[in-house]
């Protein structure tokens, strides 16, 4: 299956990065890539949300699960943890695919989420993610997040955003298949 790349959004200083159109039945499959993405506040979390009125409200309700990997810079900490903060149970906030991102000069976050058959109009829509991230402990972490949209509506629009203040970075959306 061929990988077609359909919008690049380059960000600077930016509230949100905003994918409003070609998301549609074209594609079984829309890939989601984040390019040093970094916030203009310590320790933001990035997070998305969906649309099925190409943007006008960003509220749909999302069921999904959190967990990551973590290891400090200098070797004092390190391990597995499930995050229930991160969770969402029929919830309509920005679901967090990182968390922590610190804001040096030298720090990002990059990774991908999926987003499975968002033209759908018989079953629900759903995501995962992968992400890594440089976060304020200092260290690196691994963020693994899994869910899915819970409407038979057609999913038209998508929403990136910090948590806390702006950000600089790269979003490309890609369509399989």
């Amino acid at each position: 299956m061929a990988m077609d790349l359909i919008t690049t959004n380059t960000s600077s200083n930016a509230a949100s990065s905003d994918f409003t159109s070609s998301i549609d039945s074209t594609y079984k499959l829309y890939i989601f890539k984040f390019y040093d993405v970094n916030p203009a506040t310590d320790a933001a979390d990035l997070s998305f949300q969906a649309s099925i009125d190409g943007g006008s409200n960003y509220n749909t309700t999302i069921t999904s699960t959190f967990f990551y990997d973590y290891q400090f810079e200098d070797g004092t900490a390190s391990g597995l943890n499930y995050w229930t903060s991160g969770d969402q149970a029929q919830g309509t906030a920005y679901q967090k695919l990182v968390t922590s991102t610190a804001n040096d000069a030298d720090a990002s976050c990059a990774g991908e989420l999926f987003l499975f058959s968002p033209a759908s109009t018989t079953y629900v829509k759903h995501f995962c993610s992968k992400m890594n991230s440089m976060f304020s402990g200092p260290g690196t972490e691994n963020d693994f997040v899994g869910g899915y949209i819970n409407t038979t509506s057609a999913v038209d629009a998508i929403q990136f955003k910090m948590d806390s203040g702006n950000f600089d970075g790269t979003i490309k959306m890609y369509g399989v298949g």
